[in-house]
């Protein structure tokens, strides 16, 4: 698996990712798909954007950021996501570990994940075993997609 830097003729892999993310309705905070011209843009416009390739197939892809403005754009947030079909196999912790990484390449401080879902059990053990902390829990501080709210663990890891 190579992680590296999208490029314009990934984004119909990417946007199938992310889309199905976004329509899953249980971990991004989302709620507006992508197309062509608006996932170019929002890919383009992040600090960085990464994608796991296999054998040519974009299977992963992050996106890293500052997590604020001004004082605090020191502290950088991101997003991931993987191809359904290929879960489990570690692919989101490489794209993690990546994310780690470009984030201290680009000298932001803090890696923060503000609305990580408490039942989203695996990414919450895979933030735990890189190192990130729980700073608590929001209640009730994420919408479904079923309109049932659920609890909000945000998460940091010093850089």
């Amino acid at each position: 698996m190579l992680i590296r830097e999208f490029a314009k003729a990934d984004l119909t892999q990417m946007i199938k990712i992310w889309n199905d993310i976004v329509i899953e309705g249980n971990a991004f905070p989302q709620e507006n798909i992508l197309n062509l011209e608006n996932g170019f843009e929002f890919f383009n416009h992040q600090s960085f954007t990464g994608v796991a390739v296999i054998n040519n197939a974009v299977v992963g892809l992050y996106i890293l950021h500052p997590n604020n403005v001004g004082r605090c754009s020191h502290i950088a947030n991101a997003s991931y996501g993987v191809d359904a079909s290929v879960r489990g196999k570690h692919i989101g912790k490489n794209l993690v570990s990546d994310s780690i990484e470009k984030a201290r390449e680009l000298n932001f401080k803090i890696l923060q994940f503000n609305a990580v879902v408490e039942s989203n059990a695996s990414a919450r053990h895979l933030y735990e075993s890189l190192g990130f902390r729980q700073l608590g829990t929001i209640p009730n501080g994420f919408r479904m997609k079923d309109g049932t709210y659920e609890n909000i663990c945000p998460y940091f890891i010093e850089l």
